[in-house]
């Protein structure tokens, strides 16, 4: 991404659009019972809640009543069935990992197979947006927790620490070719969840082949354990590699997210926050996902930048767009064009 003398003031910004993840699966209900729902009522509360503190885009997981993450489909579609009536100008948004947490004690954390996840591209109704991994990789959260980080919640047993110690995220490139396939034809905008600057570089190859044509929405996962971490170094090489026309969301972990979060609103990017990325404000107290919401749009409102409403997040999102092909895409993202043939030097946009 390009940065002019004037990118960093706030009235040469687009709208700040501000991401909830306020269903966390990784834990469990008796970690933060104000704020982690449960029942169906309390998932569509929790959506209302975030949108109502400024938040636009929700980032969604589904617990069954037991308190573990849902993976039966009958639970999202009725989940989105609902959230279109409560909240319909907030872009909803499929957790792609569906949930990731174990179903027993002793089991690993793991994510669904292959087959079962793109069944997400089959959900009625249909969200916006599904996110997707790319490039199977390790996803070790448990890397960068601290002993408060995980003070007085179920992380502190040994055997569900270990079980997400050993997850991975599976996102071989069969599988990501097909998925982005299908999202496409089922209408649905994919969000690339990205953990490197190397996974940046497969979704312009897949991009420069035709594989996927349309908007790029990205989300930099800072989170260690197989990913970046939230070491600004990090950070800017990646914001840096991050094509002008495209999206940035910034994501990490526990107390790391707030002042990730500030650097993006400052810089003109976007945020996410909510109980799935940290349960914590200050240290060692609690903070619900509403009070993280809020707590950014204070902080966008001392910098001078406007928070965007639904109707904004869908237009800087371009929900419902597509590109014709790789050209268009390649041109309306600002990345180079491909080589055409006997074309030698570098390439560039007129």
């Amino acid at each position: 991404m390009h940065f002019h003398d004037d990118a960093l003031f706030p009235e040469n910004q687009e709208k700040l659009v501000i991401t909830a993840a306020p269903y966390g699966p990784e834990w469990e209900p008796g970690d933060f019972p104000e704020d982690l729902p449960v029942t169906m009522d309390q998932h569509v509360q929790a959506a209302v809640d975030c949108f109502n503190a400024g938040a636009t885009v929700l980032h969604i997981h589904v617990r069954e009543l037991n308190g573990k993450g849902s993976k039966r489909l009958s639970q999202f579609n009725e989940l989105l069935g609902r959230l279109r009536e409560a909240v319909p100008e907030m872009i909803l948004q499929i957790g792609g990992s569906i949930s990731f947490a174990p179903e027993n004690e002793g089991e690993s954390a793991k994510w669904l197979d292959d087959e079962a996840r793109h069944l997400l591209t089959t959900l009625d109704p249909a969200p916006d947006q599904v996110t997707i991994a790319i490039n199977t990789s390790q996803m070790n959260i448990m890397e960068l927790m601290t002993p408060d980080d995980i003070a007085g919640t179920s992380m502190e047993r040994p055997e569900l620490a270990e079980a997400y110690r050993e997850m991975y995220v599976p996102a071989g490139p069969a599988w990501v070719a097909e998925h982005l396939r299908r999202l496409t034809a089922g209408g649905i905008q994919p969000h690339f969840q990205l953990a490197t600057t190397a996974q940046l570089e497969t979704v312009e190859r897949l991009i420069r082949r035709g594989v996927y044509t349309g908007p790029l929405n990205v989300t930099w996962v800072g989170i260690g354990g197989g990913f970046d971490g939230p070491n600004p170094y990090n950070m800017m090489e990646f914001i840096r590699r991050v094509p002008d026309g495209a999206v940035l969301t910034l994501e990490t972990l526990m107390r790391s997210v707030l002042p990730i979060n500030t650097m993006a609103i400052a810089m003109g990017l976007h945020t996410r926050c909510g109980n799935e990325d940290t349960l914590w404000g200050r240290k060692g107290q609690k903070f619900t996902s509403v009070q993280q919401v809020e707590q950014l749009v204070r902080i966008a409102n001392e910098l001078g930048r406007e928070v965007a409403t639904g109707k904004d997040a869908f237009e800087i999102y371009k929900i419902g767009e597509t590109y014709a092909d790789a050209d268009e895409t390649l041109a309306k993202l600002g990345y180079a064009p491909n080589r055409k043939p006997g074309q030698v030097g570098f390439t560039h946009h007129a």
